[in-house]
């Protein structure tokens, strides 16, 4: 264990190890991005610090902050926690309800946030949160006080005494923050994370980067306990941190900082795999040719180098120059690590196809409970293979019970659910297993792989059990599959809904001829049902018969986060998708 316990030590850790990094943190603000270095990252961060306890905030308060990505985040996180104080990231994109029920549940005595929806929001429920007192703009809206002036109250106001007798006074046992499960069912539950947590995980993810890896891009919510655990290390390893504008201007934004590593979740892989085939396919003549079969080569890439022979390389590294390098630089990938794929599995497909473009794919697997990583892809042998979530890290130990769930036990288990001791223990037994309710292996080199949720299984009435995510990872590898639900319970066979992906059946549909007129209309045209069809037809083939989607229906509806249907972290909510499509499940089994 190093000498940096406690998150804000990284801030101290970064300006002594790295005085020559020029930025810490940045981002892109109408077009321009706002470049922070390592030292105005610490004078800002005091800064803050003092005007928090200006303003009351004791050590063990509550300061939620709700917004996106940016640098602000990260000053007043680093801020709170160096006054003693106890930070809730919130989602900027939930219900009213679920903001009502949050800061009520963790008793927040400030809230800062992004956004004039979420403060139209915040302003409705603020009546039924009695200990709030503060409320922050990140920007001037002109009716709170905004973070500039949070900067200069503590100017004004040095509490430099008081401060470091504050930071003395953390030690890494105590509560650093409560994140609130998105989760894919239920009521949010408020998971309380200690700085010894964090930093066991930094210390145990810092060598997945190489030495090298100096930029990082960003833009999956820093809400997030797997976003916001990568920041943390790229600051403890003296990277630059890249926030995007948004997520509609990623891949602008990845080529002007030609980033080294970044994170993200399997579908954001694929989407990116999507439009990089789509470009190829409009080639014409020999280079389409060309790129075409590099596409299918870098598709069948194994990432264990045994297991490539050596006229496979060959033949890789002849596409590497004819169309790999070029794809980079499209997008701003020329000098690339690593790529940290998680919340989700990746297909082979997907992670062999970047691995071989040069973009490699490390997968990481855990929950906002164990802080979060329980196992992740590394350099070691044996850390890396095509299925598996990789390792253990060190100090974590991992079990599979009799029913096959994944169970750990080590310094990345939370302190537990606030104020809820019952609900803790129904998660954390008296030995100190944490039950994750995943269904998993662990072959003899320690790798994990991941097949399902304990939750998901169905048994039909044939008494068969059916795992519906490995159905559903299978089916959305197809192009014309945005998202796929199965289900099944109690029923003869198999059943899906699927939410085409109506980008790509716009351009299937002018390739043959087909008026697209809107989703709603188009999942209705013959043609196009029986071409999706056979697309069913043909991943059921991979299946055995109790498997097999039997009956589907086309659901022309858009799901996202902000209707509550995909986590942030774009998980489909099973629960969520039952009750409201109820009536088109059970037409499907008539």
């Amino acid at each position: 264990m190093c000498k940096e316990t406690r998150i804000f030590d990284i801030l101290t850790y970064y300006t002594e190890k790295w005085p020559e990094q020029q930025v810490a943190l940045a981002r892109k603000e109408n077009g321009t991005w706002r470049k922070y270095s390592p030292k105005e990252y610490q004078e800002l961060t005091r800064k803050v610090a003092y005007a928090l306890i200006e303003l009351g905030i004791e050590p063990k308060d509550k300061v939620a902050i709700i917004s996106g990505n940016r640098p602000e985040w990260n000053i007043l996180d680093m801020a709170i926690t160096m006054v003693g104080g106890i930070d809730v990231p919130i989602y900027p994109t939930i219900s009213k309800e679920d903001y009502r029920y949050i800061l009520d549940n963790c008793d927040a005595k400030m809230v800062v946030l992004e956004g004039v929806a979420v403060m139209n929001k915040v302003e409705e429920v603020r009546v039924d949160i009695p200990k709030l007192q503060l409320l922050y703009t990140f920007q001037d809206r002109q009716k709170y006080p905004f973070f500039a002036q949070l900067v200069e109250l503590g100017e004004q106001h040095p509490h430099e005494e008081e401060l470091k007798k504050r930071m003395d006074a953390v030690r890494p046992e105590h509560c650093a923050t409560i994140l609130y499960t998105s989760g894919t069912t239920g009521t949010p539950k408020g998971v309380m994370l200690s700085h010894s947590n964090i930093m066991h995980q930094i210390y145990g993810i810092q060598n997945t980067p190489a030495k090298w890896s100096k930029t990082a891009f960003s833009f999956l919510p820093i809400c997030h306990a797997y976003e916001r655990l990568l920041v943390y290390m790229y600051q403890y390893l003296g990277m630059s941190v890249y926030y995007a504008e948004s997520l509609a201007t990623i891949a602008n934004d990845m080529k002007e900082v030609h980033p080294s590593m970044m994170t993200a979740v399997p579908r954001v892989l694929e989407k990116f795999h999507e439009k990089i085939v789509q470009a190829g396919d409009k080639q014409k003549g020999i280079k389409k040719t060309i790129f075409r079969w590099a596409v299918r080569l870098a598709e069948r890439y194994k990432i264990e180098d045994d297991k490539r022979t050596w006229w496979y390389n060959c033949k890789l590294n002849i596409a590497d120059k004819l169309v790999f390098k070029t794809i980079r630089a499209n997008i701003g990938a020329e000098n690339f690590d690593i790529v940290v794929s998680g919340a989700a599995s990746i297909s082979q497909k997907i992670a062999s196809f970047f691995s071989a473009i040069k973009m490699p794919v490390y997968e990481g697997y855990g929950m906002t409970e164990t802080s979060p990583v329980i196992a992740v892809s590394n350099n070691n042998p044996h850390g890396r293979e095509v299925g598996s979530v990789g390792q253990a890290l060190p100090g974590v130990e991992i079990k599979i019970m009799a029913n096959g769930e994944l169970c750990c036990r080590g310094h990345n288990v939370m302190m537990g659910y606030y104020k809820n001791p019952e609900l803790t223990k129904e998660i954390i037994d008296s030995e100190g297993w944490l039950h994750t309710g995943d269904i998993g292996h662990i072959n003899e080199f320690g790798q994990v792989f991941i097949t399902g949720r304990l939750k998901s299984l169905f048994k039909t009435s044939m008494g068969k059990y059916v795992n519906p995510q490995v159905i559903e990872d299978k089916f959305t590898e197809s192009k014309f599959f945005e998202n796929v639900v199965v289900f099944g319970e109690g029923q003869k066979y198999a059943a899906a809904l699927i939410v085409p992906d109506f980008a790509f059946l716009k351009e299937w549909c002018k390739r043959h001829d087909v008026e697209y007129t809107s989703p709603a209309e188009i999942i209705k045209v013959k043609q196009v049902r029986d071409r999706i069809a056979q697309e069913v037809q043909k991943y059921n083939k991979l299946f055995g018969e109790t498997e097999q989607v039997k009956r589907f229906e086309l659901i022309a509806d858009e799901w996202n986060s902000g209707n509550d249907i995909l986590t942030p972290t774009l998980k489909v909510r099973r629960k969520i998708v039952g009750e409201k499509y109820k009536d088109v499940i059970d037409s499907m089994f008539v």
